[in-house]
């Protein structure tokens, strides 16, 4: 009795948690659906009177939202491949490959998951402004082709590979680089999904590097695009809000169809509770 009572206490609390992480979205969805008069009126409107459609095809004619996701979707590609081959190697190279000084520097590099990324804004663009790259494609994607994270995350999952596979790979005159081709990478493909998945996610939404490295409309990406709705005048929300869910709706859809794969790359790599 007193199991059955503290699950469904947990269910209620997680139901409640629920409920307030989707309430930002349902009002996103609702205010891009309202007429200008509804937007800031008081009580709150939750359901529209009627459902302004026009609003999307008014806030793609606002900025040229075309262009700002072809910019979106070459800096995400791009990053994701270079973070996915820096993180093979770098994951590789610290489970299975004895060098010196190899514990230091891992501990090193997880050492700077603790600095706060907002310290780092001004030396990476001081050195990017140095090499000429910025508002630049190297600007946007080449700071962002590593991630300490990831390598910990896969490395982790090589971990708990059997060291017994590499001695039978050698013993049969494998080289280290086809052995994590043909046999690593392809054992951590849970992994290697999480991670790009993780990095689809923050590439396509990351807002605050994108608007410091930018100066032209041309390289802009769509979070940094979605203040074109702001004005003088003021903030045209029922139009902010339709772009947003344009926004926001792909990345939705994919962790919907792939959360599998991240909760089993998780799990797998030794990251668990």
């Amino acid at each position: 009795m007193r199991s059955a009572l503290s699950k469904s206490t947990i269910y209620i609390l997680l139901a409640i948690g629920a409920v307030f992480m989707l309430l930002p979205f349902v009002w996103m969805l609702s205010t891009s659906l309202k007429a200008p008069n509804e937007v800031m009126a008081m009580p709150p409107v939750w359901i529209p009177s009627e459902l302004n459609w026009d609003n999307f095809t008014e806030a793609l004619a606002v900025a040229p939202f075309d262009r700002y996701f072809v910019n979106s979707l070459i800096v995400t590609v791009i990053s994701t491949i270079g973070e996915l081959v820096t993180t093979i190697l770098a994951a590789y190279a610290f489970s299975r490959i004895n060098f010196f000084g190899k514990n230091i520097i891992f501990a090193v590099l997880l050492g700077t998951m603790m600095v706060p990324g907002e310290v780092l804004l001004i030396p990476n663009f001081v050195t990017l402004s140095n090499l000429g790259w910025i508002d630049t494609y190297q600007a946007l994607i080449v700071p962002w082709t590593a991630s300490v994270f990831a390598i910990f995350l896969l490395r982790q999952f090589f971990l708990g590979v059997p060291k017994e596979l590499s001695f039978a790979a050698k013993v049969d005159g494998c080289s280290e680089f086809r052995f994590l081709w043909y046999v690593m990478v392809p054992l951590a493909k849970p992994a290697l999904i999480t991670v790009a998945l993780l990095k689809i996610i923050n590439s396509w939404n990351a807002f605050l590097w994108p608007l410091i490295v930018t100066n032209s409309q041309e390289l802009r990406t769509l979070p940094v695009g979605l203040s074109a709705f702001t004005t003088e005048a003021g903030i045209k929300y029922e139009l902010l809000m339709a772009a947003s869910t344009m926004v926001v709706v792909p990345m939705l859809i994919l962790f919907f169809i792939m959360q599998k794969y991240i909760i089993a790359g998780v799990a797998r790599s030794g990251l668990k509770g």
